[in-house]
């Protein structure tokens, strides 16, 4: 099942970018909850998540990518409040690899970026979106990321087996941007030789290519657990301060 909607016209800043929003995760781990429509702050997540890239001059149309079950109740949510870029909600795949190549067939033929957001990191900036799509148009592929806080420990038999220098590596979040034909074809090419990666910048990488790493944010967090609710909260309300 998927549904389609009109098609927005925007003056945007860059070249044609379809944004997939990958949204067709089980919510394991948020006690049984349906993390994309819990609220924060009196809005769900995947609301505020649909906002932002409404509201960005970056992004010219959103392909969502949901459970079945989500369809309507996200249709519903984006012809309430005015998310017109949705053109497609669509129904995703057994892995968020597979959901995200539904969306990318789906993606319009005029788009030559396409960036994947987490459905679930609603409080990505217009900013680390601009950077993303700016970046993935001079590097062909790149992802917003961070400096990495704590000391990472690599672990054999439960026992730590040695400590990796912190400053070499960095946290990667989305939106994760890229040319539109490396994105399709190096999610083809994982899926052919069955290769499971956890983003997508990690097919781009097992394809040969090389990802830019764009400036992310430490707001720009990802809602798994109910901890994470009571983050995004506190960041919401220091922003609307």
């Amino acid at each position: 099942m998927a549904l389609f909607r009109k098609k927005s016209i925007r003056k945007t800043l860059t070249p044609f970018c379809t944004a997939i929003i990958a949204a067709a995760g089980s919510s394991s781990r948020m006690g049984g909850e349906d993390k994309l429509f819990c609220e924060l702050c009196g809005c769900p997540v995947i609301l505020r998540t649909l906002r932002a890239f409404q509201n960005s001059e970056y992004v010219d149309e959103m392909i969502v990518v949901t459970r079945e079950e989500n369809i309507v109740k996200i249709a519903d949510l984006c012809a309430e409040n005015g998310i017109d870029k949705a053109t497609k909600i669509i129904k995703g795949g057994e892995t968020r690899q597979k959901s995200v190549l539904l969306g990318v067939i789906e993606a319009s033929a005029e788009a030559r970026l396409i960036a994947v957001h987490d459905g679930a990191r609603p409080l990505v900036t217009e900013n680390v979106i601009k950077e993303a799509v700016i970046k993935a148009l001079k590097y062909t592929a790149a992802a917003p990321a961070i400096p990495l806080k704590d000391t990472v420990k690599e672990v054999k038999g439960g026992f730590a087996a040695g400590t990796p220098d912190r400053s070499k590596l960095r946290a990667v979040q989305t939106p994760q941007c890229f040319a539109a034909e490396v994105l399709r074809a190096a999610l083809e090419n994982a899926e052919r030789k069955g290769v499971q990666v956890t983003d997508d910048a990690s097919a781009v990488e097992a394809m040969g290519g090389n990802v830019f790493l764009s400036e992310g944010s430490e707001e720009n967090i990802k809602i798994t657990t109910p901890v994470d609710l009571l983050l995004a909260e506190a960041i919401i309300r220091r922003r609307e301060a």
